[in-house]
Formats: C-alpha cells, sequence, structure tokens
C-alpha cells in the first residue's frame, strides 16, 4: 500500500533515504509540544480543581457556582497564542544566525521554562507568565522544524516527513485528552498540575536527540561552509562525500543559492518585492497559514469540552478524547496521498468537505427548536468528527508542507516566519475572541453552534484561496521550485510544470558571472536530469557530436554505469 500511494523511493535515485526519513521523524516530534499544551488547557478549564485554585470570585449566572470569567478563559487560552506569534518572529533571524538545529534546541529550553512556571502557578498572573513563555518556545519551534525538515529531506518523500510535524501535533491532544480523563477528578492542585508538569518529559528527549542530529547542507551552504554541508548532506544520504550523486545534489544547491543572491539581498522589504515572486510567495504563505486558523479548527480544541457541555452533550471529556483519536487517526491518510494527489488537490477537497459539515451543524442548530436539544446535540458530534477528519487529514499537515516549500533559501527562515507568525496571530484572535462570540451573557454574541457559520464561509474562501493561488510542489525539489515560479504564470497551470533546466547551469555554462542568462536566452535542459526516464547529460548547442558534447565528468559517470541516476533529490 505504501508503495502504491508514492512511499517507495525511486529506483534511479543514489543512496538511501533512511537516515533522513528517520532524523525528519524524530524532529516533527516537536509537534508533541504544542499539540499536547494546547489538549492540556481545554480539559484543565473544565476541571473543578483548576476553578477552585483559579477562580477570583465570579459566579455562573446560572449555576451560581464560582467559576472562571469568559475574559479570564479568553486571556488564558489566547496568552500562549501571543507568545507563539513573538516566538514565530525570532526564530527567522535566530534560525540564519545559530543554524536550525541549536535553534530549535534553544527554542525546546525556553517551551521549559514555561512548563516551569505553569506547574508552580497558583494565581492566574503567574500562570500567564508560564504560558507566554511557552508560547514563544512552541511559536519558534512551529518555524524551525518544518524548515528543518524540508531543507534535508529528499524529494519524493519530502511532504510526507513535514506532515509527520502534523501528526505530531495529534498525537499530542491526544495524549493530553487521555491524562485529562485519568487526572480530571484528583482532588486538589495534582489534577491540573500533573498533564502541564509531563510537557517536560518529551522536551528533554527531543533537546536529547538534537544534540547528535546535522544540520542541514542548505543552511550550511548559505554560511558558506561547503565542506561542512557535503559531511552532512552524506550523513543524510549514506553517500561518501565524493560520490558523484552527492557531489551533483551539493552544487546544484550552492548554484541555486548564489543565483539567488545574484537577484538582490535577503532583507525583510525582500519578502515583498523581491524576485522571483517573492510578494507572491509571501502573500500565499500567509494567506494559508491565516486560512488554516479560520477553518475552526482550534475553537473544537481550545473550548470543545466546554463547548460540548454548554450544548447538551453527556460526558464532555470522553467525546474531547473521541475527537481527538479521530484527529490522530484522520491525519494518516494525509500522509499517504500528499504525494500522489498533490498539495492543491487535497487542500481543495478538504476545504469543501469542512465547508459542508459546518454549514449543515449551523442550518441545524438554527432550524431546530428546544425539544430537539438532544438530536442537535447527536447531529454535533456526528459532524464535529466528520469536519476534524477532513481538517486532519489536508489543512492540517498540508499548510505546513506548502509553508516549507515555496520559499528560495536566502529569504527561506524570515518567509516562514512571518507566515507562521500570522498563523498565530490569527491563533491568539481565535482564541480570545470566541468565548465573547459563542458564550450569552450582557456584551456577548450568544452564537453557539451558530458559530459554524463563520468557520464554514471561511473554507468555502479556502477552496477558492488555494485554486487561485497555491502552485504543485509535489515531486519536484526545492531549487525547483524556483524555476516554477519564474516560468508558471498561474497556480492553475502548475500541475502541467516539468523542470527543464538546473541553476547549476546557469552558473556553469558561463551566462553570466551572477548564474543569470541574459534575457533573450531560451533556457535549454540541464545535465541535471529531471525524470527517471532521462540520462545524466550535459547540453553545448553548437556541438553535434554527442560524444564531443558530453564534459569528461559525464565520460566517467557514464563508464561507472550510472547514467540512469538521477542526482537531483
Amino acid at each position: 500500500m505504501a508503495i502504491a500511494m508514492g512511499w517507495h523511493k525511486p529506483d534511479n535515485v543514489a543512496g538511501s533515504s533512511a537516515p533522513a526519513i528517520m532524523v525528519g521523524l524524530f524532529v516533527a516530534t516537536g509537534g508533541l509540544l504544542f499539540g499536547y499544551d494546547t489538549g492540556t488547557i481545554n480539559g484543565i478549564l473544565a476541571m473543578k480543581s483548576f476553578k477552585d485554585q483559579f477562580n477570583t470570585g465570579y459566579r455562573d449566572d446560572k449555576t451560581h457556582e464560582l467559576e472562571l470569567s469568559p475574559s479570564q478563559i479568553s486571556i488564558i487560552v489566547a496568552i500562549l497564542s501571543a507568545g507563539t506569534v513573538v516566538g514565530a518572529l525570532f526564530a527567522a533571524p535566530v534560525g540564519d544566525w545559530i543554524g536550525r538545529r541549536i535553534s530549535i534546541i534553544g527554542s525546546v529550553c525556553v517551551f521549559c521554562f514555561g512548563v516551569i512556571f505553569q506547574v508552580c502557578a497558583d494565581h492566574i498572573p503567574m500562570l500567564l507568565a508560564g504560558r507566554f513563555f511557552a508560547g514563544v518556545g512552541v511559536g519558534s519551534v512551529s518555524v524551525l522544524v518544518p524548515l528543518y525538515q524540508s531543507e534535508m529531506a529528499p524529494k519524493w518523500i519530502r511532504g510526507t516527513l513535514v506532515c509527520a510535524y502534523q501528526l505530531s501535533i495529534t498525537f499530542g491532544l491526544l495524549a493530553a485528552s487521555i491524562i485529562n480523563l485519568i487526572t480530571q477528578n484528583l482532588n486538589g492542585p495534582p489534577a491540573y498540575r500533573i498533564p502541564m508538569g509531563l510537557q517536560l518529559t518529551w522536551a528533554c528527549v527531543l533537546c536529547l536527540g538534537l544534540l547528535i542530529l546535522p544540520e542541514t547542507p542548505r543552511f550550511l551552504i548559505k554560511k558558506g561552509d561547503k565542506q561542512a554541508a557535503g559531511l552532512a548532506l552524506s550523513r543524510l544520504r549514506r553517500l561518501d562525500v565524493t560520490h558523484p550523486a552527492l557531489i551533483e545534489e551539493l552544487a546544484e544547491i550552492e548554484a541555486n543559492h548564489d543565483y539567488e543572491l545574484a537577484l538582490g539581498p535577503a532583507t525583510y522589504r525582500d519578502l515583498f518585492v523581491g524576485t522571483p515572486h517573492l510578494g507572491r510567495r509571501t502573500l500565499t504563505g500567509c494567506g494559508l497559514q491565516m486560512l488554516q486558523q479560520l477553518t475552526g479548527i482550534n475553537f473544537i480544541m481550545y473550548y470543545g469540552t466546554t463547548f460540548f457541555t454548554s450544548a447538551g452533550v453527556n460526558d464532555p471529556f470522553l467525546i474531547s478524547l473521541v475527537m481527538n483519536v479521530i484527529n490522530v487517526v484522520s491525519t494518516i491518510p494525509g500522509l499517504f496521498v500528499v504525494e500522489s494527489w498533490g498539495r492543491r488537490k487535497l487542500l481543495i477537497v478538504g476545504a469543501l468537505g469542512m465547508a459542508c459539515c459546518q454549514l449543515i451543524i449551523a442550518i441545524f442548530s438554527t432550524v431546530a427548536n428546544d425539544s430537539q436539544s438532544s438530536l442537535v446535540a447527536k447531529l454535533l458530534i456526528v459532524f464535529v468528527s466528520l469536519f476534524v477528519f477532513f481538517y486532519a487529514a489536508s489543512w492540517g499537515p498540508v499548510a505546513w508542507v506548502v509553508t516549507s516549500e515555496i520559499y528560495p533559501l536566502k529569504i527561506r527562515a524570515k518567509s516562514m516566519s512571518i507566515s507562521t507568525a500570522s498563523n498565530w496571530l490569527l491563533n491568539f484572535g481565535i482564541a480570545y475572541g470566541t468565548p465573547f462570540m459563542v458564550e450569552e451573557g450582557s456584551g456577548y454574541a450568544a452564537l453557539g453552534a451558530k458559530v459554524f457559520y463563520v468557520w464554514g464561509a471561511f473554507c468555502v474562501l479556502a477552496a477558492i484561496f488555494v485554486y487561485g493561488m497555491i502552485y504543485e510542489t509535489s515531486k519536484i525539489s526545492l531549487e525547483q521550485i524556483d524555476e516554477m515560479y519564474e516560468r508558471v504564470a498561474f497556480a492553475w497551470k502548475s500541475k502541467d510544470f516539468v523542470p527543464s533546466w538546473s541553476f547549476q547551469q546557469l552558473r556553469d555554462d558561463g551566462f553570466a558571472d551572477s548564474g543569470i542568462p541574459p534575457p533573450e536566452h531560451e533556457l535549454q535542459p540541464s545535465r541535471t536530469t529531471t525524470t527517471t526516464t532521462e540520462s545524466v547529460q550535459t547540453i553545448h548547442t553548437e556541438s553535434s557530436n554527442p560524444n564531443e558534447s558530453q564534459s569528461e565528468e559525464d565520460k566517467i559517470i557514464q563508464q561507472m554505469g550510472m547514467g540512469n541516476i538521477d542526482f537531483s533529490y
């Protein structure tokens, strides 16, 4: 099944992809930090012991019991997202300064600092401080982990590895639901401090593992350390540093970076006005990340337990656990089809599926009367489950895949930082504003389940956005994505794109010192192959004799019997 879905390494790809896959999957577990924290606060807010410890005298209008006010709940949940915005923005300069790997380690340490504050808190201000620092760590990790994965992964499984980051988030949500279910009835602070404290366990494991992993070859090329880049790529591809396939891949990465630098500097201004089409790519990444939040998924993940309670659902803790199980299981189909279906198709199908589920919930909630509340509760559970399935199989993982792929190396960290910060900014707005939209009382919108009209409308908008803006980036290298943006004018035509030249050719064939060809020159196919059927060759347009057109390097490669090896990972 895995082979049928595109998980089989192409026969003509040299070396082994196993080391890169293992590294990518391990680093992906950074998503556990965000997933577990989100799932933890979802359940903790409904725990009696937490309310007893942190309430400030507010009483519910209906039950007259001591509760946290909607404004307190909003700030407790949303302060994490405020921290993630800061963390995402700092991730770019730090990641470009000290490297992707060391930056992830530092981010996890900041997260641990915040968790310790939360565990020790006995009043809301200290709890808020802890959640803010934990958010800074999570926001930075959310930029650096997909960045690290995309820069070290082979192209044939790059999308699946980045999707594994979202799978780890879902596992974190599930683990938190289980722990909350176990500890909810404990007496006193242990009921909520145990779930909070357990966040430290995997954070420590992740830090220790990262100490022995390599830095990404593309970052090392960016820093000008070609020798270290070769050694890192050798570890990831399980090839000798003198192997022709490794030399060719490293040369293409270096040539692409030289070409990008020749087009202009890598400032934050260039994210919006630089070439080739950097403004469009930045807008694409930010729009995609914001729409991921506007699907309404975090309304369920942050407030699912309290929302199901208000909707008349029995045992909301158990229902939230079921939703998280669905979230985990439904992410797996996305891992299978992200390469075979492609990014565009999966995102469009997911957006339309989510829109249908949410609009059905909203319509039934609008037309039903009080005597049908039991039926509405059952429909709510069914269609929220279907909504989670469509999200987890599409927008959950694929949004991270696309934003980790579409940017050139020189601005990749900065662009991912901006796009991810836009995700967290919307996350903050939704986390803070949702209680005011849903709850009843003076100053509240009292939408209840009708809030799904809002989420459904944004899902329709998301499908339109994908059709018009998202380029198909599956099965081509990060360097070839740059070529696609230069040659393909419209996103809906990108599926038919076939790479035909390499940045190494632009530099090596002497078009210009900068690697930029003259405007009137029609680019010829590169010696680096772009399909599994092409052999390695060097094109010289003025030569008619094939033997004369081959370089010494090509002749050696042919004599070694490696003419059909694909050197463009």
